[in-house]
């Protein structure tokens, strides 16, 4: 129980206006006071869950599965290892294995899951840091493409690193206030999330002072800014498409009063569909209107909102926008991409990339394959796909998301690191290794199974190709 934490008394007063009857006052209190359970989330592009499991077997941390998202779990650890080393410089963690991830929040995307099956072009409005943006790439398999929206530049260069780590090469990312997707990509997507900027009543649980600068008249403001946004996402949005919009908020006033203004500004042409069927116990969660209110004490988890629409009728933008600005990419040149798709069948036994192969100046990207050419034209990114290389006189330097998004994709020249050595690959240091190898040129270098970068061989050792940026400092892995 944490006492200190800051509940204001004009924000209870608000909370009784709109606490459902079956739910009682003192045990929302009780479990604002209450520290957070923690979750973390399976990363299926690079580890399956019944891999997961019997790892925590064996380490004897104790697991049980989050009920509504397949590859979500409580995990604890016991506590002497807990101590002695952070899960966030654990190997399954550095590897991208897992993504430490609050429960609730795995609701918004499984809720837009199956929409994603037919889904190839899908827009994270509010991407960063990244936990749904990475759910989302795991579910739609890097396949499609996923734009990847933030409007603040320090959290998106955290979202970039997030999509390193966990291998994810089907993304665009973009740098704007989320209300210019209407008016510059109408009807573009399949499926849209906006997980909206929101007073964060949910989160008290793991900041005791969250609510320190609560006012109701924070939530009307904000509310606005959240109108302006799930208006941009009905333009943009397919006809036949899905939007979720959810908060990590409890007020009505950001959560149905805000789907309440899409249904009335675009009357008959937006259906709430349901979401009282989602998992196991959802009805104790579901409004009237068909949407999740996720109070924190019916789950153990942090307070959330969760509202599912499907677009039945367009209205065209007043004024569309058009970007300004040739863009700065074209295709490989024919005989260039042919040498270097000769290289990776040589060097890793790979035949085929998945996406398509661009130059800009002596930069190798590779894109995920764009239903629709225009989605390319219509803003401009901070980046797409990933960076796979740099050319010089003898042909393609590889870089390190090569390794790292696309090393699963290797037959040959990889090395399986121990803990040991995986603790000095993120250290920066050279990896040694256990007997003389007569391989020769670039390896992908694995940890639990999972392709976190790339060496280079050197007879007794391989050399480190880790980027400076992503070196780390002190004790990993291993806590004997």
């Amino acid at each position: 129980m944490n006492i200190n934490t800051y509940i204001p008394d004009a924000f209870i007063e608000d909370v009784k206006s709109y606490l459902p009857e079956h739910l009682e006052l003192e045990d929302f209190i009780n479990a604002c006071q209450t520290p957070l359970k923690r979750a973390v989330r399976v990363n299926t592009l690079k580890m399956s869950t019944a891999e997961f499991e019997q790892v925590c077997s064996e380490r004897n941390w104790q697991i049980t599965q989050v009920p509504w998202c397949e590859e979500g779990y409580w995990l604890e650890r016991p506590e002497q290892e807990e101590e002695a080393l952070p899960l966030g410089r654990t190997d399954l963690h550095l590897s991208g294995c897992i993504y430490v991830q609050e429960a609730s929040s795995m609701l918004p995307p499984t809720a837009l899951k199956d929409a994603l099956d037919n889904a190839h072009t899908v827009l994270d409005m509010a991407a960063a840091p990244g936990s749904k943006t990475s759910q989302l790439v795991a579910m739609l398999n890097n396949e499609g493409f996923l734009v990847a929206n933030e409007y603040s530049s320090s959290r998106l260069k955290a979202l970039s690193a997030t999509l390193k780590r966990v291998g994810a090469h089907n993304v665009g990312l973009t740098h704007f206030d989320g209300a210019v997707f209407g008016d510059y990509m109408p009807e573009m997507f399949d499926a849209i999330l906006l997980d909206a900027p929101c007073s964060g009543e949910g989160t008290v649980r793991k900041d005791a002072d969250a609510l320190k600068n609560w006012s109701l008249q924070s939530n009307i403001d904000i509310a606005e800014v959240q109108k302006s946004l799930i208006k941009s996402a009905f333009h943009a949005l397919k006809v036949g498409g899905t939007l979720v919009y959810s908060t990590c908020t409890l007020t009505p006033v950001e959560n149905q009063a805000v789907c309440q203004y899409l249904l009335d500004e675009f009357d008959g042409l937006m259906a709430v569909e349901p979401l009282n069927d989602l998992f196991i116990g959802a009805e104790k969660a579901a409004t009237q209107e068909g949407y999740l209110h996720i109070w924190p004490q019916l789950f153990d988890s942090e307070g959330f909102f969760i509202a599912k629409f499907k677009k039945t009728g367009a209205k065209a933008v007043s004024e569309p926008k058009r970007k300004k600005g040739a863009f700065p990419f074209t295709p490989m040149p024919a005989k260039q991409l042919q040498e270097f798709m000769q290289y990776l069948k040589k060097q890793f036994g790979i035949t085929a990339l998945p996406g398509t192969v661009h130059s800009r100046d002596k930069e190798v990207w590779l894109f995920p394959d764009v239903e629709n050419e225009r989605l390319l034209e219509t803003v401009k990114y901070s980046r797409i796909g990933i960076l796979i290389g740099t050319t010089h006189k003898n042909g393609v330097r590889l870089e390190h998301e090569f390794g790292s998004c696309l090393g699963k994709l290797a037959s040959k020249n990889t090395l399986e690191l121990t803990a040991e050595q995986g603790a000095d690959y993120f250290n920066g240091k050279d990896v040694r290794l256990s007997e003389p190898s007569s391989a020769q040129g670039e390896a992908i270098i694995r940890l639990n199974g999972a392709s976190v970068g790339l060496g280079k061989w050197q007879k007794n050792k391989i050399k480190n190709s880790l980027a400076r940026d992503l070196v780390l400092d002190g004790r990993l892995i291993t806590w004997e």
